[in-house]
């Protein structure tokens, strides 16, 4: 959407925040499935790594045309570190989950998770977090135990503890984000996406063979196209955007609906087949990201609530 290529936020308008949460919501939803039809004939290392090399380059170009500065050596040194978090292990991560067998709608409600890491790291960082949201991770760490029993998780240990490895690298990476110095937002994350881009590289030509990219079928290559474009160029820009001009709260709104997406189109579209355990686990991870995302909101209420009883029970 045009806006994210504007430095300067420009006045809110509610057609503009439907439309940036509607391209969260869905495309977000949907690139789990898409990463599943990419790595049907592409190698797990290869197809992170040149998506965000691709989208790293463009992004410096953007960044360059706002007028942002090169990155100096510090913010280099900086963006690798949450570049090698993010991108380089968090979302190999999810890959290599997929390739080994973790459903679409599965990991996607598996990264759901990621809120309740970043609480944890924030305490033990020196900030405050409110007891709703502690209440929060713990109803999260129970979804998440009763989640690791769903089908696809006990037939693949594995798979499972890299579906859970990624939103823990994920969280560590978006904390470490809020710590260190970064250049501007596009500039960052030109510089994250071409620094972890480089080291999946890397990592693909030790581990996979370059061959295998000549073997790539046309409907994977779609596939590769639409993380590149929808995936990560206009999504993620959405969701900046979002931070920008709306709410933190309002913003990360899409963990409660990625998932539901995830799974409808896993089911509909990948004959994905899901146990009650999901189900089960669902309600729990959900309670806790509105603890965690909305838990002083409602604290607020509720107090605010109880004092118009009183108030009411006195006149």
């Amino acid at each position: 959407m045009p806006a994210i290529f504007n430095a300067q936020a420009r006045p809110q308008r509610t057609w503009a925040v439907a439309v940036a949460l509607l391209l969260v919501y869905v495309v977000w939803g949907t690139t789990y499935f898409a990463i599943g039809i990419a790595l049907q004939t592409m190698p797990p290392l290869f197809m992170s790594a040149i998506r965000f090399l691709c989208a790293g380059g463009v992004m410096l170009l953007v960044a360059l045309w706002q007028g942002h500065a090169l990155p100096t050596a510090a913010q280099w040194r900086n963006s690798a570190i949450v570049g090698a978090l993010m991108v380089f292990l968090a979302m190999n991560l999810v890959g290599f989950a997929q390739k080994l067998g973790i459903g679409s709608g599965l990991m996607a409600t598996v990264v759901t998770t990621m809120p309740m890491w970043l609480a944890l790291w924030t305490h033990w960082g020196g900030e405050r977090v409110p007891a709703t949201s502690w209440i929060g991770l713990v109803l999260g760490v129970v979804g998440a135990l009763l989640l690791a029993m769903e089908g696809d998780f006990s037939a693949t240990w594995l798979g499972a503890v890299l579906a859970f490895g990624a939103p823990l690298c994920w969280s560590v990476g978006s904390y470490a984000s809020r710590k260190l110095s970064l250049p501007a937002p596009a500039m960052a994350a030109a510089a994250q996406w071409l620094v972890g881009g480089a080291m999946g590289l890397v990592a693909a030509l030790c581990f996979e063979p370059v061959s295998a990219l000549g073997q790539v079928s046309a409907r994977s290559w779609a596939a590769w196209v639409y993380l590149l474009v929808f995936g990560t160029l206009v999504a993620l820009n959405a969701y900046l955007w979002l931070l920008q001009n709306t709410s933190a709260a309002l913003a990360g709104s899409y963990s409660f609906v990625n998932p539901a997406v995830a799974l409808l189109v896993g089911v509909a579209l990948g004959g994905e087949l899901l146990t009650g355990w999901v189900f089960a686990a669902l309600p729990l991870i959900g309670a806790a990201l509105v603890l965690i995302l909305y838990g002083k909101a409602l604290q607020g209420w509720w107090v605010a609530r109880r004092a118009s009883w009183g108030g009411y029970r006195a006149g």
